[in-house]
């Protein structure tokens, strides 16, 4: 009966969850607010934050659990991608916990996390192999997984990430960071009645630079014509903004299914606790779809508990020399 102390700080929120026998007993998130009045994260402010909450948030993680440090038969931690100032608080005490218990040390990554965290036991899991999404603010791949240890990315983002076109999009529409939820409220009483631009890139790759200049220049103009443009639409606005970028998306994964023919269809990342992009999976009735339970959208720690569940079992262990990595190739 494994016990796996997973720990998250790739960008702003500081995690700690603890697995044991592949179930999560707690799975803790504190959250930085700072970066609200800056519009964005500041890895500055991100990293110190970090220093701050680690102790605490494990702590905290290791007694909702009911359990005693000493019992923990390996940490994991993760690696990367992410902000290099955050992941090095994390990477630094993950790495003087495991010495001081003398257990094994395990490296995840962040964006595998998103996609293995389907396999916590206490919630349905998909079969291998499946089409994975991960989409995020920093992230929109589709991925191809054959096993835990075996990930093709078959689809990515040229430029930026579906996460941060719902931000910047919602920043024009005077929405605060981040914009992503509450286009999600407002969506829901508007009507997707205006056409931004739908980019049309070949393949399986995303683009969402054209789409984000689309919604920039339309508001513009709609500006010089009424001042009060936004405000007497906002509602249509969010609905709009949400509905293309959730197609876009969908018809993504559609031309995935059909080019490898599997319809397991797992998804991860901040953007799958999108309302819109859950009801648009839940209709895709030729598919197997797993949706994440909300608690494992946004960054957390139980998804890297799971992860390095999987490379306990294969005995798969890291170096106390490894470097944390801003960059990592999945």
């Amino acid at each position: 009966m494994p016990i796996i102390l997973g720990i998250e700080s790739s960008c702003d929120d500081t995690a700690a969850a603890v697995l044991v026998d592949g179930h999560i007993r707690s799975n803790i998130v504190a959250s930085q607010d700072v970066h609200r009045e800056y519009g964005g994260v500041v890895p500055e402010l991100a990293a110190r934050a970090h220093l701050q909450n680690i102790i605490p948030v494990v702590d905290q993680a290791l007694s909702k659990a009911n359990i005693d440090k000493k019992e923990v038969n390996a940490v994991a931690y993760t690696l990367g991608p992410g902000l290099i100032g955050s992941l090095l608080v994390g990477n630094s005490f993950a790495k003087s916990l495991a010495m001081s218990l003398n257990v094994p040390l395990i490296e995840v990554n962040h964006m595998q996390a998103h996609l293995l965290v389907h396999f916590e036991k206490s919630i349905p899991n998909p079969s291998f192999p499946f089409i994975g999404l991960t989409v995020s603010g920093g992230h929109t791949q589709l991925v191809l997984v054959k096993s835990p240890n075996r990930m093709e990315v078959i689809g990515q983002t040229l430029d930026d990430a579906v996460g941060e076109a719902f931000d910047k999009a919602g920043k024009m529409i005077g929405l605060p960071y981040p914009a992503g939820p509450h286009i999600d409220k407002y969506a829901q009483d508007g009507e997707p009645n205006i056409s931004f631009s739908m980019p049309k890139v070949p393949g399986l790759d995303f683009s969402f630079s054209g789409f984000k200049t689309s919604v920039l220049y339309y508001l513009r103009k709609q500006q010089k014509l009424d001042k009060d443009y936004i405000r007497n639409h906002r509602n249509d606005l969010c609905s709009s903004v949400q509905y293309i970028l959730v197609n876009i998306l969908i018809e993504k994964l559609k031309k995935a299914v059909i080019e490898t023919g599997i319809k397991e269809i797992v998804i991860g990342g901040g953007v799958s606790a999108n309302s819109g992009l859950r009801l648009a999976l839940s209709k895709q009735t030729d598919w197997n779809v797993f949706i994440p339970p909300l608690s494992f959208t946004t960054d957390n720690a139980a998804m890297i508990a799971v992860a390095g569940y999987f490379k306990y079992q294969n005995k798969s262990f890291g170096d106390l020399n490894r470097q944390a990595q801003s960059r990592m190739v999945l």
